[in-house]
């Protein structure tokens, strides 16, 4: 019996180097193990950055990701990019959206539309690491202005969801280089807007394998276990 789940290990761990290894999407990888085939979900590194940060669609979109991105993922409102984008397109002005993508005001009027109150503050990263609540900022990088959803700050370290490039992680020297000290923060329930402050899973990212992604919550001992002998069935 020893043998067997040795056998069964030596599998379970070729799965997690090939689960490590994909570059590309999330799936299954199916693996032999003795006489039977088990799959493992995986998920890839770009992906893994995308579970909690919506991907912008348009080039001048990052706007609607990033309010689609505090809704859904910060106040447990779901809502889409498209629903959010299509919504603000027709109640803005769409030469200037073409040409400069979405405001701040833009976004406060879609908030507003929806009950939901928003305003935008000068505030300094210590202050708003006091408030713990996740806001919209503007960064500007190589004279591109983008919109960010600022997810939680560690010592001096931010943590960032970006609609163009997932979550990541600044150090604080460098985003202040970018950052614009504005932040558009929405009033209502801080309670629950604080409880998805500095969450753990995007930290993670910092991770340089996706071990945390590659697997569902079953680990791979359990797979290697449940898997049948040679005179099982």
């Amino acid at each position: 019996m020893t043998a067997i789940r040795g056998q069964f290990s030596i599998w379970a761990l070729l799965a997690l180097v090939v689960a490590v290894a994909l570059p590309a999407q999330a799936g299954e990888v199916r693996v032999k193990a003795g006489p039977g085939h088990f799959s493992v979900p995986v998920t890839s590194v770009k992906e893994g950055r995308f579970q909690t940060v919506i991907k912008q669609q348009y080039d001048y979109s990052c706007g609607s990701a990033a309010i689609a991105s505090l809704l859904t993922f910060h106040y447990e409102q779901p809502v889409g990019e498209k629903e959010v984008f299509l919504e603000m397109y027709e109640a803005g002005d769409k030469e200037e959206i073409r040409r400069a993508g979405f405001s701040l005001l833009d976004m406060k009027n879609y908030l507003k539309r929806h009950g939901v109150r928003a305003d935008g503050f000068k505030l300094t990263l210590d202050k708003f690491a006091k408030a713990s609540v996740p806001a919209i900022t503007l960064i500007e990088t190589n004279g591109y202005r983008h919109f960010v959803v600022l997810k939680g700050i560690e010592g001096d370290e931010i943590l960032v969801g970006d609609p163009a490039l997932g979550v990541k992680i600044y150090p604080r020297a460098e985003f202040e280089t970018i950052w614009k000290g504005i932040i558009f923060v929405i009033r209502d329930r801080v309670k629950v807007a604080q409880s998805h402050f500095n969450e753990q899973r995007d930290w993670r990212v910092r991770q340089k394998a996706p071990f945390g992604t590659a697997l569902t919550r079953y680990s791979l001992g359990m797979f290697t276990l449940m898997q049948p002998g040679g005179n099982e069935f």
